[in-house]
């Protein structure tokens, strides 16, 4: 039966979204008016494979869940109830049929995270280990309220990133079009008027010139090429073998490398803190925050180490192996090793990393946007100055 996402008013004035199951939008209309509810919108929810076409629930949506959840569970409501109840002021039609679902598997008997576990497309295997870890200690809301400080802190970092970050790349994008604006379209409609006056033009006019005509008559192909590109990539982007290569060939590169070990580091040491500190065994926390690291071949040398721990090795020793993590954030798992605060220095370290890697972007953000201008700025001078020299020169002759 088809699912409609629904805008509707109560009698009390207050205004509810709800996907609602009915067999046609006249059939969901009809059954709100009858519960004496102003209707004010229906719309269809497309489906493919069963689950919402180009629509997810957003990180802050499922942390103000967890909120919700962890505020009634600590009142004494039951699992099920504080899910119906959280389940109603849910407005993301995705995380609610999902929450709807979680509830039909709990309802039938099943533990949360078993509920959970179904949904591992959509969950990080970090929740469902929290979960798990909270219903093995009888500690349910203190360790999902740990997973929500947890996700906080990782959702800010990349907020604070792709801020960062949006600047540089909105002037890179004007920056191209612009370049492409003059000598696709305004350098040709000089270079008819020059050859009207058979004027000796300048060499940088000359060769803009050339590179402009060159641009106009193999725009077909440059487009081609670019869409046969786009289409190998999108090819190739699930492909194993070429995963492994481009996130290998992005820890080569010399600014990228540094990035994506700070991050790496911060975000393994922040989920193995996280687990830690919820009661799952070394062995396995290492498994699951191996997996929170966003670039694979980091992924492949950080499953090592759950290899070399049971092997008889510490943490320190196993982590080395890696050679990932930086001889510091070594020292300091060392350190929390030998003070039995394994979680507590796994967070500082996270916390360190953090703060290198926002340093590190703001500091290559802060080098680029001079770069750019001074590009752009260049850009413009030899545009203008291959478009007035010439000028000059017409008017010297005329006279």
């Amino acid at each position: 039966m088809p699912l409609f996402y629904c805008r509707f008013m109560t009698a009390d004035g207050k205004l509810v979204r709800d996907v609602i199951q009915a067999p046609s939008a006249r059939d969901c209309r009809g059954q709100l008016e009858a519960e004496g509810f102003c209707v004010l919108s229906i719309r269809k929810e497309l489906r493919l494979k069963g689950f919402y076409l180009g629509r997810k629930f957003k990180p802050q949506d499922f942390i103000l869940f967890n909120q919700e959840l962890v505020a009634l569970l600590r009142a004494g409501y039951p699992v099920l109830k504080s899910l119906e109840l959280v389940e109603k002021r849910i407005e993301n039609p995705v995380l609610k049929e999902i929450i709807q679902k979680v509830e039909d598997e709990v309802r039938a008997g099943k533990a949360l995270s078993e509920a959970f576990s179904a949904f591992s497309k959509y969950f990080s295997r970090v929740y469902l280990a929290s979960l798990m870890a909270g219903e093995k200690s009888g500690n349910l809301p203190g360790s999902i309220s740990r997973y929500v400080q947890y996700a906080k802190v990782i959702e800010q970092t990349r907020t604070r990133v792709r801020s960062a970050l949006l600047y540089p790349t909105l002037l890179v994008i004007f920056s191209l079009v612009l370049i492409g604006i003059l000598v696709g379209l305004v350098l040709p409609r000089f270079a008819t008027f020059y050859a009207d006056f058979s004027a000796q033009l300048p060499r940088l006019t000359v060769w803009l010139m050339t590179v402009a005509n060159f641009i106009r008559k193999n725009l077909t192909w440059f487009l081609g090429g670019f869409f046969l590109l786009l289409l190998a990539l999108i090819f190739l982007r699930k492909k194993k073998g070429f995963i492994m290569w481009w996130e290998r060939l992005k820890m080569k590169l010399p600014v990228s490398s540094h990035l994506l070990q700070d991050s790496a580091v911060a975000l393994f040491s922040r989920t193995l803190g996280l687990l830690l500190e919820a009661g799952i065994s070394l062995l396995a926390s290492v498994e699951v925050a191996a997996q929170a690291v966003p670039n694979r071949y980091l992924v492949s040398q950080l499953t090592r180490v759950s290899e070399s721990l049971r092997n008889g090795q510490s943490l320190y020793d196993s982590l080395a192996s890696t050679e990932v993590f930086p001889q510091l954030a070594l020292d300091m798992v060392r350190i929390g090793e030998n003070s039995a605060n394994l979680p507590g220095m796994l967070t500082e370290v996270a916390d360190f990393y953090d703060e290198r890697l926002r340093d590190r972007i703001q500091m290559l953000v802060s080098l680029i946007e001079p770069v750019i201008i001074i590009f752009i700025g260049l850009v413009a001078a030899a545009m203008i100055l291959s478009i007035y020299l010439p000028i000059f020169n017409i008017i010297r002759i005329t006279r």
